[in-house]
């Protein structure tokens, strides 16, 4: 088995995202790279046969430099990745779970199928805008922007909120919140969305956009209809970018009335 990864600066991972979505539809694996946090490495599988050997290169993905890096690795790679896979519990509130393992009595459970798209509730963003969801009181609607698996949106669904919406650039993610949606026995709308093009961005009382800092930059720049939030949480940011955004929306009426940090990532809590 062949392990194909792309290291690409945080700032143009989208473009490389789509780029390799095209090649790959079937799903990516994305992860940080700790020995320098302003890059992100995507990696696909596959057989010999299907991905070359390419050892170590520099190339272009849509007309961004990027590192390349393939290496062997043992063929039931399938069974072992679910090492990988921790459980989280949020605030003593909610465990977050792959289905392989056991629910947690007393708390909230959300089951996240790791396998389908990116987000299963173990990443330092995830953790804090689910902190941030847990200490709101559910009024009305909620979108999650960039909803990825739909951890956001289906903790949003358990919690009260109603109706949640889920929106994602990418077809897996639509499909892959819709599976856990289900899994977890709750309501939630997903479907496709390009923000990058869009003329608008769609809204509710409660938004959710767990995105990087160039994505968040773009919504705050195309504005919100038919109205503003009543309150964005927004994440996916490093803790230096973190006053930039919160700058950004406050020019929307959004201001910023919380901060989380964990790790090298921040999460803020802006209100109207």
């Amino acid at each position: 088995m062949i392990r194909l990864a792309v290291r690409v600066p945080r700032e143009s991972c989208e473009l490389v995202l789509a780029e390799l979505l095209e090649l790959a539809p079937s799903g990516i694996e994305e992860q940080d790279v700790p020995e320098n946090p302003s890059l992100i490495e995507y990696a696909v599988y596959g057989s010999a046969g299907e991905l070359p050997d390419l050892g170590a290169a520099a190339a272009h993905v849509a007309g961004i430099p990027v590192d390349v890096f393939t290496q062997e690795i043992a063929d039931d790679w399938h069974e072992r990745w679910r090492d990988f896979h921790k459980p989280v519990t949020i605030a003593g509130k909610l465990h977050v779970r792959p289905p392989w393992l056991e629910a947690q009595p007393g708390v909230l459970d959300l089951v996240i199928d790791p396998a389908r798209a990116f987000g299963t509730g173990a990443h330092e963003t995830t953790q804090l805008c689910l902190e941030l969801l847990l200490e709101l009181e559910p009024q009305g609607a909620m979108l999650d922007l960039g909803c990825g698996s739909g951890v956001l949106a289906i903790a949003a669904a358990q919690l009260g909120f109603s109706p949640v919406v889920g929106l994602d650039f990418d077809p897996a993610s639509v499909e892959a919140t819709d599976d856990n949606a289900k899994v977890n026995g709750v309501q939630v709308k997903a479907a496709r969305f390009d923000l990058m093009h869009a003329e608008a961005i769609p809204s509710a009382p409660t938004v959710a956009a767990n995105l990087l800092r160039p994505l968040l930059l773009q919504v705050a720049e195309t504005g919100f209809a038919p109205e503003v939030p009543q309150t964005l949480v927004a994440s996916g940011l490093l803790r230096h970018e973190a006053d930039e955004v919160a700058a950004a929306f406050e020019r929307h009426g959004l201001r910023e009335t919380g901060r989380r940090e964990l790790g090298d990532w921040a999460a803020l809590l802006l209100q109207r």
